[in-house]
Formats: structure tokens, C-alpha cells, sequence
């Protein structure tokens, strides 16, 4: 084939620059032995590449239907590559069944989901071919009964096991901060972007942000001491365990941000709604990788959603084990991100 020989001739019909691709494809690599003689179209196929030939036209779309019958007047090759509208599916046809006269191999081709500028996936609809843009494994009804069955019951062993301690951690926070409640709750965005009220026990004195929109820093005046190291060793997010066993939450999953920082940040981020396909998290696949607490430049917020959005498509039960296991070691050696 390198040298010319036991080779395929191909001829375009169409002038959608997916014909291009499908030049590139088959001549870039000359032992796929395919000779682009060249098109019919209505349009000018201007040939980027410039290691490969310019494409010849012969003729209009008009011109190509007028001949079928006379295909003397027509060049025709062994293969025949058609990319037009489907709302032409009369003209479709006309093609495919004069390919199947002059045993001419026929390929139909989509517009494809690359050339959109978007990312696609393939699912099917019973036998129909559709596209989505995110894939989600807990779509999945059998996936999403096995997530919230294990919710379940981890959530209701870590309330049995907090409650000996509640009365403790009650006195504790009022001893150090007795203005406030022992409980904070906050509205966060939850699953498909509905909001929910986030619980949590109070690291904090009551201060006029209580929105979300500050979020905690190192060394934090709002802190009190048993606050600050509640956040330190993840304490604070226990009453959590409420929201998993309630469904607001689940174990691992985006941690949820509240409402007025996602309004702040789905200006600044692409695709930074998405991470809200899945429930919320107590912990997250952000947060054992490297993008725990607070995110002082844009850049960490845009590390967590890229990796909140990984995690929401590569789940499996697999992966949640292993996002528990790195978060019981972060909480047990010191993590300079918590506070």
C-alpha cells in the first residue's frame, strides 16, 4: 500500500467539514491504502492539513442527483463517504441505493459530538443511539439503591455512636460560646442545585456572616478554641451524618457549598454547577486529594470541581472505600488544610 498498491478510491458527498476529518483519517496513515478522488458539493471543502492534497470538486449536489442514472457522467470510486442534512433523507437514499447498484461500500456520516466544542457520551435509549454530556454511574438505579443502602447504615451507626458524647460537646460549646445554639444550619445546594439546610455543631461566635460568603481562615477571630478544634479533627461535621440518614446527603459525594458562594463562583467557573448532578458529601474525592478547606484563589476552587466532577464520573463503591480510608487518615495525623 506504501507503494501504491491494493488500494481504495473514495469519493465525498457533502461540503460539512466532518468530511475533513474523515480526509484526515484516512489519508494520514497510508497503509489504511484508501485515494480521495474528491467531492460532490454545494460548498468549498478547504483542506487544512497541509500535508495532504487539496480536495477536487466535481460538481454540485444538483449535479450529482441529475446523473445518477447516467453514471457514465459521474465519478464514482469504491467507497462513497456521505455527510448532508438528515432532513435530506430522500437524497440519502437516492445515494445508498446507487451505491448499492455500482457495489459501491456507502458510509453515512454524523456530525460528530467532538466538532460541537462540547464533551459527549455515548448511551443507548432501549436500541437508540443518544448523547449526554456527563457520564453519571449513579444514573444507575442499581448503583444509587447499593450508594444510599451503605448511607443508611453507616449513618445510623455514627448517630448511635454520637450520641453518648452530644451532652459533652453540648456543654463545651456553650461553656465558650453561650450566645449561640449548639447546632448551626446553613442552606446549601444539594442534589440537581435544590437547596437544603446543612447541620453542623457551631465552631463559631455569632457573627454577622453567617450566609457562607467568608469562608473560615487560619486563625480565624470567629473561632472559639473547642471550635477551631472541632474543625481541625472534622468533629463539626458529624451532625452531617443527619443529612445522610435524612437523603439530603450522602457519605461521599461534592462537598456542598452554601448557596451564596455557588452565586459567586458559577460566574467564575465553567461547568461549576455540574459537580450537582450527585448528592453532597460529608467528604469528597476533593478533599483527600489535596483540596480541603479554604480556597483562597480561584485556581484551588477550580481544582476541586474538576475533581468533584471526576469523582461523579468515575464512581464505583470501590472508589467511596478509598475516599474513607484517606479520610480517616487525614483525621487522624494533623492536616494543615483543616481549620
Amino acid at each position: 500500500r506504501k507503494s501504491g498498491g491494493n488500494f481504495r478510491t473514495v469519493v465525498f458527498v457533502g461540503d460539512d467539514e466532518e468530511l475533513l476529518n474523515v480526509y484526515d483519517r484516512l489519508m494520514t496513515d497510508p497503509t489504511r491504502g484508501y485515494r480521495v478522488l474528491g467531492y460532490y458539493g454545494d460548498g468549498i471543502l478547504e483542506v487544512k492539513n497541509t500535508k495532504l492534497q487539496p480536495l477536487k470538486c466535481f460538481g454540485g449536489l444538483n449535479e450529482l442527483l441529475e446523473n445518477v442514472h447516467q453514471k457514465e457522467n459521474l465519478t464514482l470510486g469504491d467507497d462513497m463517504y456521505v455527510c448532508i442534512s438528515r432532513k435530506k433523507a430522500n437524497v440519502v437514499k437516492i445515494l445508498s441505493t446507487l451505491c448499492e447498484e455500482q457495489v459501491i461500500r456507502f458510509y453515512y456520516v454524523p456530525v460528530s459530538v467532538e466538532s460541537m466544542g462540547i464533551s459527549l457520551k455515548r448511551v443507548l435509549l432501549d436500541d437508540m443511539e443518544i448523547f449526554m454530556t456527563y457520564d453519571n454511574p449513579l444514573q444507575n438505579p442499581v448503583n444509587r439503591a447499593v450508594k444510599r443502602a451503605l448511607d443508611l447504615v453507616r449513618s445510623s451507626g455514627m448517630l448511635l455512636c454520637m450520641l453518648p458524647f452530644l451532652p459533652i460537646i453540648a456543654y463545651k460549646i456553650k461553656k465558650q460560646s453561650p450566645k449561640g445554639p449548639v447546632f448551626f444550619k446553613q442552606p446549601r445546594t444539594g442534589l440537581d442545585g435544590k437547596e437544603f439546610y446543612c447541620y453542623k455543631f457551631r465552631s463559631m461566635h455569632p457573627n454577622k456572616d453567617e450566609s457562607g460568603t467568608v469562608q473560615a481562615m487560619k486563625d480565624d477571630p470567629r473561632k472559639f478554641p473547642f471550635g477551631d478544634f472541632m474543625r481541625r479533627k472534622s468533629i463539626d461535621e458529624l451532625p452531617q451524618f443527619w443529612n445522610v440518614f435524612k437523603g439530603d446527603m450522602s457519605i461521599v459525594g461534592p462537598r456542598p457549598h452554601p448557596v451564596a458562594l455557588n452565586e459567586e463562583y458559577v460566574k467564575l467557573i465553567d461547568k461549576y454547577m455540574v459537580r450537582h448532578f450527585v448528592k453532597p458529601g460529608v467528604t469528597g474525592y476533593a478533599q483527600v486529594t489535596g483540596f480541603r478547606g479554604e480556597t483562597e484563589e480561584l485556581w484551588q476552587m477550580e481544582g476541586r470541581v474538576k475533581r468533584d466532577i471526576w469523582y461523579m464520573e468515575h464512581w464505583s463503591f470501590w472508589l467511596d472505600l478509598r475516599i474513607l480510608w484517606l479520610t480517616g487518615k487525614q483525621i487522624v495525623k494533623k492536616d494543615e488544610q483543616a481549620y
